[in-house]
């Protein structure tokens, strides 16, 4: 990181938060044009903090994707939700999302009133919503007396390009953080594990998802090795699939985002309760 500040240069921090699945990983993926953070329609699929950055001439925002803020149910539940408070500590703006198809119930008045009260709303999903909903969704909003009021879709891009330069508008001066170019500070390492973790997401059955971890062993290029822990061994014969076929379809979808020549292995391995054991979380970072 630079903390060198050109003249006339303005950078930030900008922490998106919000229940889960009200799409603040779709929105950071649309506002970088591109893929940094995992995406599911299951609940919890962000599980750390994951930093996009988006620069320009004169402008760079370091966006802070974080887990969605629920009710948890064990200690990893606890961790995320932490981890989702701390991202709202020594930023510039914070971005809360609701969702425009789900009426703003108890849950996002809970995080409405730990945010800042010059917090930025972002109503998202609007395209999956009638007029009608969005306007009413937007009236509840602003009750809750915060700063300013965005409906966007981050799925096709509309009220999008709006939004970012109202949070370039807010940036103070400040130093070029990241070099040019650079769109995420996530090792190599971390990326494919968490992109195993989607696809996993995406092919095993609903009572799966939250006892599923992946983390890399080992990143040698080409040789990826990726470790997926499960807490029962009936979970283990699940995520393996018979005859290893849900291993192979979760594989070849993710060489499919890597760069050719990637000999990427997959193992699985019971640790079990690990969600709810300290040591385990540490290990894989939470």
């Amino acid at each position: 990181m630079s903390t060198t500040a050109p003249d006339g240069f303005h950078s930030g921090f900008v922490t998106l938060v919000g229940r889960p699945n009200v799409g603040k990983s779709t929105l950071l993926n649309r506002i970088l044009g591109q893929k940094v953070s995992i995406v599911s329609d299951k609940p919890q699929t962000t599980r750390h903090q994951i930093r996009g950055i988006l620069t320009d001439d004169d402008t760079q925002i370091v966006f802070v994707d974080t887990p969605g803020i629920h009710r948890p149910r064990t200690l990893m539940g606890e961790r995320l939700n932490d981890s989702a408070s701390d991202a709202l500590a020594g930023v510039d703006v914070v971005c809360l999302l609701f969702d425009a198809t789900q009426k703003i119930g108890p849950g996002d008045r809970y995080i409405a009133e730990r945010v800042p009260g010059d917090a930025v709303v972002v109503l998202n999903k609007v395209d999956l919503a009638p007029r009608e909903r969005v306007l009413e969704q937007l009236a509840l909003a602003a009750e809750l007396d915060l700063a300013s009021y965005f409906p966007v879709s981050a799925r096709t891009g509309k009220g999008v390009d709006a939004l970012v330069e109202h949070l370039r508008s807010l940036m103070p001066p400040g130093p070029r953080w990241y070099p040019d170019g650079e769109v995420t500070d996530l090792g190599e390492g971390f990326r494919v594990a968490e992109l195993v973790r989607e696809q996993l997401l995406a092919v095993t059955r609903e009572e799966l998802p939250h006892s599923i971890a992946t983390r890399t062993t080992l990143y040698e290029w080409p040789r990826i090795r990726v470790e997926i822990l499960v807490e029962r061994e009936s979970q283990k014969g699940m995520v393996i699939g018979k005859g290893g076929s849900v291993l192979k379809e979760v594989g070849t979808r993710v060489r499919r985002q890597l760069p050719d020549g990637a000999y990427l292995e997959l193992f699985v391995k019971v640790d079990k309760d690990w969600q709810s054991r300290p040591g385990s979380l540490e290990r894989l970072g939470y």
